[in-house]
């Protein structure tokens, strides 16, 4: 793979030189560079310019806009334009159109209305890449490409015949039998047992509230990531055999998909539209003490678990919404700035704004840019330029360092895909996973995601002094036995309720709870009960009789000590299983395996926190209130911490060994105040 040299960072914009009288382009790349941007994204939505009718190619429009952007020194990353399939396409080939659940075809007007599967979508979409490349491949101003766009965003299901059909050829040849698929399957179970593989489909409506065979579902979940990956391949392969020395991307993180195994097998890095006002719209909702934008690090740490150094391909500058929905407020003085280093704190070596000039037409007009409608200077655009020149020198120092920490939260796809359906495990993985996260930003420690894969080693785990592994409801023997060898050889696991009682078919075990963890933990689950309806809420008291006491949130797993190793850290305090075993810890080799008995709250998560003697990186040299991020980014020779404000008000940071900011070059120590949305990065 063409894996970019990081000794620069890349600071830039997305435009859509279609969208503007072509005398406005001149300007627009001149105040670009003004800017401080060295990079652009274009044409992703713009097949029907490069071919009006089928078979018909011209490339004139986006010839005069590179060439012109490469005379301003302006490098291009040019996105397939796949995303958006040109009306002549779907009237001629509706085969191509995406199928709802209920059976509905999808049509044109939108965006994202095709499926994966359509042999003649395939054809089309490796046709016009190929006449990209095979035209852009050698241009001196194209540096990258970008397949697709947001693989999966808008909707993650497909139904079309075409799909159904691709999904019968995957599950033959991953079970090769009837026999193996109606065993993995359970379809003994209301007698749904296939004996001709015409009578297999993806899920359909059903009696049940539309309820399909879990294990089924599970399947299906896994086939649309296989599905999406092979769809992706088709265009890699040509941009790397018709433009070999341009590198290769797409933009995600996008629900049924592994972008895991997308980005190791086809991309050079992964790359993310970072909009952190998400965060507030869709996350918080009634929750106390909620982290708003401050939550959207989770995700860039996410992103950081596909590809250590990354790109941010849309980077949230201005209020955000479509006509009908996510009503987004404009970004205050100073919060762009902060996303932006936000951003780079968890490891982004490029960074483009999303977009150049907010559009006049369409579903996206409020979708605001860093330029207004009108075109004048504004203080979006100030505060860019601001960014621009900073990162023209800092960048430099910045760009390859990677993000360290020494703990790290597991997920894993299969648990994913299998608890959204799933309710008895399901939605406490978010809640455990954010809960786990804000305890650890109270205390400023910074931490990794790390996904369990069939890829995953021991060394990948053993950098990490504590792993939270919060409900892998589905646990194999196999991820068992590595989690084993890290506890084995030092290190510290923490499982919450649920854990382990699910094979990788989603078959419940025939072993007492926790299953395939049960010697990890050195306990087993007397019994369970969700914690709803017209039950009182439950808590845990923590050491003695006089301990401290936090929730015992949504679901209780009673516990039963079976090993002499297994210490209790925390009995229930309520309910009829009041002074039983709620929190264990188990010495095994040099290390210990904790079992919480509940859904994860931050008020938990301190306790163990504390139990393990956990402190931020920086504690020897540095003070921080609550709401500032510490995020640390180091190599060989440097480490560079990054502290961002996420509060409106100014921060009082103590500094106690003196330290110089990166982005201004000023000296600083002793009492500092940080300026509301403020940023320093100090070495």
């Amino acid at each position: 793979m063409n894996i970019p040299a990081t000794t620069e960072f890349e600071l830039g914009v997305c435009y859509y030189p279609e969208h503007w009288p072509e005398e406005l382009w001149a300007d627009d790349y001149r105040r670009m560079v003004e800017t401080g941007f060295t990079i652009i994204r274009i044409a992703e939505f713009a097949w029907s310019f490069f071919e009006p009718e089928e078979g018909v190619f011209q490339f004139d429009l986006f010839d005069r806009a590179i060439g012109l952007a490469h005379s301003y020194g302006l490098k291009v990353i040019l996105g397939t334009p796949t995303a958006t399939p040109p009306a002549w396409l779907t009237e001629r080939y509706p085969e191509v159109l995406n199928v709802t659940y209920d059976g509905v075809t999808l049509q044109h007007g939108m965006r994202r209305h095709y499926n994966y599967s359509s042999p003649k979508y395939r054809e089309l979409c490796a046709r016009i890449t190929a006449q990209l490349a095979q035209h852009y491949g050698t241009h001196p101003g194209v540096v990258g490409w970008q397949i697709d766009n947001e693989l999966n965003c808008e909707i993650n299901v497909f139904y079309s015949e075409s799909d159904h059909l691709a999904f019968r050829e995957w599950v033959q040849a991953k079970y090769g039998t009837l026999e193996k698929l109606n065993e993995a399957w359970g379809t003994v179970f209301w007698n749904q047992t296939y004996n001709s593989w015409s009578q297999v489909f993806l899920p359909r409506p059903t009696p049940s509230f539309n309820q399909p065979n879990p294990h089924q579902a599970l399947d299906e979940k896994r086939f649309i990531s296989d599905n999406t990956i092979s769809f992706a391949r088709i265009q890699a392969d040509i941009i790397r055999r018709l433009a070999p020395s341009q590198w290769v991307t797409t933009n995600g993180l996008f629900g049924h998909l592994d972008s895991h195994e997308l980005t190791d097998e086809h991309l050079d890095f992964f790359s993310y539209d970072s909009y952190p006002q998400f965060s507030s719209i869709y996350y918080d909702a009634g929750e106390a003490d909620p982290l708003q934008d401050r939550n959207w690090s989770l995700s860039l740490s996410v992103v950081r678990s596909v590809s250590p150094n990354f790109c941010i391909m849309e980077q949230q500058s201005g209020p955000g919404g479509w006509v009908n929905r996510m009503d987004m407020p404009s970004p205050k003085p100073g919060q762009m700035r902060l996303w932006t280093y936000q951003s780079i704190a968890h490891g982004a070596d490029k960074l483009l704004y999303f977009r150049w000039r907010t559009a006049t037409v369409g579903n996206e007009i409020y979708w605001h840019g860093l330029n207004d409608y009108h075109n004048q200077p504004n203080r979006r655009v100030r505060e860019a330029a601001r960014i621009g020149r900073e990162l023209a020198e800092a960048g430099k120092h910045i760009a390859g360092t990677r993000s360290q920490a020494d703990i790290a939260i597991l997920r894993d796809y299969d648990n994913e895909w299998d608890g959204e359906y799933d309710v008895w495990y399901g939605p406490f993985m978010w809640q455990s996973n954010k809960e786990w996260f804000k305890a650890l930003q109270k205390r400023h420690i910074p931490n990794d995601v790390i996904y369990m894969r069939s890829k995953t080693t021991l060394e990948d785990l053993i950098p990490y002094q504590v792993l939270v592994y919060p409900h892998p409801a589905i646990l194999s023997d196999e991820t068992a036995s590595l989690l084993d060898q890290y506890v084995q050889q030092g290190g510290k696991l923490i499982f919450g309720c649920r854990t382990g009682y699910k094979d990788t078919r989603g078959h419940c075990y025939m072993r007492p709870f926790p299953g395939a963890a049960k010697d990890l933990c050195g306990i087993t689950v007397e019994e369970f009960t969700m914690v709803k309806g017209t039950r009182l809420p439950t808590s845990i008291r923590w050491g003695n009789a006089s301990g401290t006491l936090t929730g015992a949130d949504a679901f209780n797993d009673v516990l039963q000590v079976e090993a002499a190793t297994v210490e209790v850290m925390g009995t229930y305090a309520s309910d009829y299983y009041a002074g039983k075993p709620a929190v264990t810890r188990n010495r095994r080799g040099k290390g210990e395996v904790w079992y919480y008995g509940a859904v994860f709250n931050a008020e938990a998560a301190l306790q163990i926190i504390d139990s393990l003697s956990l402190e931020s990186p920086a504690a020897d040299w540095l003070e921080l209130p609550g709401e500032v991020e510490l995020q640390i980014r180091k190599n060989e020779n440097a480490s560079y911490a990054f502290l961002l404000n996420y509060s409106e008000e100014p921060a009082a940071l103590q500094i106690r060994h003196r330290k110089t900011d990166l982005l201004t070059g000023e000296a600083i120590s002793g009492s500092y105040s940080l300026e509301g949305f403020g940023v320093l990065v100090l070495y």
